[in-house]
């Protein structure tokens, strides 16, 4: 049998035997770098969350003060992703021998939830309001949630380009996204309020953003479980990386595929291609390798290949 990077069949190559042998061991591209937004980002929102508790303070405004512990926990919520970010890009050691990439999918499922704690609190606060109302110092508050408005879009807009390729990003981009539009709603209530008076505007307006928020972050929670539990990142299509192998030249079946996320830009993949009749071939490893990352951004592959035709043990669909 032949592996590309003999994944727990030989011994690891060194680095030159694999140049000359064509092992077919491929990473992805390095993580982009999101260290400047995030520095600024986590800046601008804990200046503004000091501002918005004093201003809160000065109104007598609980809904302020309240905002402003939200605002807060996004100032956490952006160091969360902000350190998983930093450990992705740090090398592999004896003990993590994949590096601690997964650590930024911890990140993104810990901001999931927290963003779902926060509408839900907001949720409750809003409920008791609609019982309840109670005055609203629309002047200050218009003021101070159009400043909001600015922060945490300018803060969004640096996480948007990276969204759709890595959902610690996305979970950043939503915690601001989330905040700028609920600071919106706050502004259109305000101003709405002060022509009419009616302060129950003001928790129905939470109510509506926070239910849009929740159907915004359900799908980051979904694929944040599917990679936490090793599941195939949701830009991979299995039975497509399948058929593609099965087509290979002399690969006769393909058993034990395993496709998860190395991070929440990293894909690794394992598989067992039955080729028999076939010897080692090292250009067919590299062909394979590189193939699966220019078509399915796989970056990191381990392919053993079984040339006597015996059944292997891994080959029943009912084992792991």
């Amino acid at each position: 049998m032949t592996t590309s990077d003999a994944h727990g069949h030989e011994h690891p190559p060194r680095p030159d035997e694999a140049r000359r042998h064509g092992h077919g061991h491929q990473h992805g591209h390095e993580p982009a770098s999101y260290d400047r937004a995030f520095a600024l980002g986590t800046a601008l929102n804990l200046g503004f969350v000091v501002v918005e508790a004093g201003f809160g303070l000065l109104a007598n405004s609980v809904a302020l003060l309240a905002d402003a512990g939200h605002n807060l926990s996004d100032v956490l919520s952006l160091l969360l992703a902000w350190g998983a970010a930093w450990l992705t890009r740090r090398q592999p050691t004896r003990r993590h021998t994949y590096g601690f990439g997964s650590s930024s999918i911890l990140a993104s499922l810990i901001n999931a939830v927290v963003l779902l704690i926060a509408v839900g609190a907001i949720g409750v606060e809003a409920i008791g309001r609609l019982a309840e109302p109670q005055p609203v110092a629309e002047g200050v508050v218009v003021w101070v949630a159009a400043a909001g408005v600015l922060v945490n879009g300018a803060t969004a807009l640096m996480f948007m380009r990276g969204r759709e390729r890595d959902i610690n990003i996305r979970g950043a981009y939503l915690h601001m996204a989330s905040d700028a539009a609920v600071s919106l709603g706050v502004v259109a209530a305000g101003i709405v309020i002060g022509a009419t008076g009616w302060f129950r505007l003001d928790p129905l307006a939470s109510l509506v953003i926070g239910a849009v928020i929740v159907l915004g972050t359900l799908d980051l929670l979904r694929e944040s479980i599917r990679l936490a539990m090793a599941g195939v990142p949701a830009g991979v299509d299995r039975a497509e990386v399948e058929a593609y192998l099965a087509r290979l030249p002399g690969v006769r079946a393909v058993h034990d595929l395993h496709i998860w996320g190395l991070s929440t830009t990293d894909t690794a993949l394992t598989a067992h291609l039955v080729r028999p009749g076939t010897g080692p071939d090292d250009e067919f490893l590299r062909d394979v390798a590189a193939e699966l990352k220019a078509r399915f951004r796989i970056g990191h592959s381990t392919i053993q290949v079984e040339h006597d035709g015996e059944e292997c043990h891994l080959a029943p669909a009912e084992v792991i």
